[in-house]
């Protein structure tokens, strides 16, 4: 590495730092970093030391702190007003953090339900499934936040305002893709809707919380109709003829989702149950 007296030149500095020369440049003109000597030639040297302020610099540049407040505070030497700076910047951090974090529980949702619209239409199969967590609203308690006459779009406003409140008010992230609980009707097939749901990122210890278990699932997917009643028909024709055992609840929920459910043609739903363990190893 280039040295003079112990001194580096931009060149060599930008390259311990992993910065370029033109960032030097503009740091030093506009005040924040500036060359620690002038040599006889002319030229402008950097100490090693400033490898920190440098440094200090970067990482209060990626937490998004202004200039001016970065100039101030190498500046000032202050431990107090320091002290404040890094704590503001570390509960900016964790904003960031969790908005990042929810769009990737946002996207692998998006994937993961994708992934399965591509399986073969109405044909029952099964899968292990990996546990889910849902905010699951009561129908009777959304019954009752409606009138009797409301319109399916009257009652999705519904359903989003309140899901969008809970969320609000237990702090949890979810990714507003909507699916139904029904409980097992008398013919061993899916019941009464008890719960509307939609995913939510993690466990939550709140009322309104259920877990779809993980496990082995009999599915079935509905591609290119928003009316998937011939789906749970199928579905219940599967477990009668092949003698399945269930256990628990039906789940059908969206797969298409906010990015491509507004075609009819390009709608996809699933609907699964659990299978009983015994069931796979006949």
């Amino acid at each position: 590495m280039e040295r003079k007296k112990g001194w580096l030149t931009s060149g060599a500095f930008a390259a311990l730092c992993g910065t370029t020369k033109e960032t030097l440049r503009h740091y030093k003109d506009v005040g924040l970093l500036l060359p620690a000597h002038k040599g006889d030639n002319g030229y402008f040297y950097y100490d090693v030391e400033q490898f920190y302020d440098f440094y200090a610099i970067s990482i209060f540049r990626q937490t998004g702190t202004p200039l001016e407040e970065i100039r101030r505070c190498l500046q000032g030497q202050n431990t107090a007003k320091t002290l404040e700076l890094l704590r503001e910047q570390r509960v900016r951090l964790e904003a960031e953090r969790q908005k990042l974090e929810h769009m990737d529980f946002v996207l692998f949702g998006a994937l993961h339900s994708l992934e399965f619209e591509s399986r073969p239409d109405m044909i029952p199969r099964t899968a292990w499934f990996e546990r889910e967590h849902l905010l699951a609203l009561p129908v009777r308690e959304l019954e009752g936040l409606m009138t009797p006459e409301a319109s399916e779009d009257e009652a999705l406003i519904v359903v989003l305002e309140r899901c969008r409140a809970l969320c609000s008010q237990y702090g949890i992230q979810t990714d507003f893709q909507l699916g139904a609980i029904h409980q097992p009707g008398e013919q061993g097939g899916p019941g009464a809707i008890s719960h509307l749901y939609t995913r939510i990122k993690e466990k939550a210890d709140f009322p309104y919380y259920k877990e779809k278990p993980a496990g082995n699932y009999l599915y079935l997917c509905c591609r290119g109709r928003w009316d998937i009643s011939a789906g749970y028909a199928a579905l219940n024709r599967c477990i009668l003829e092949r003698g399945l055992e269930t256990i628990g609840d039906f789940y059908a929920c969206d797969l298409a989702g906010f990015i491509l459910n507004s075609v009819e043609k390009n709608a996809a739903s699933m609907i699964s149950v659990r299978l009983l363990d015994s069931v796979l190893t006949r």
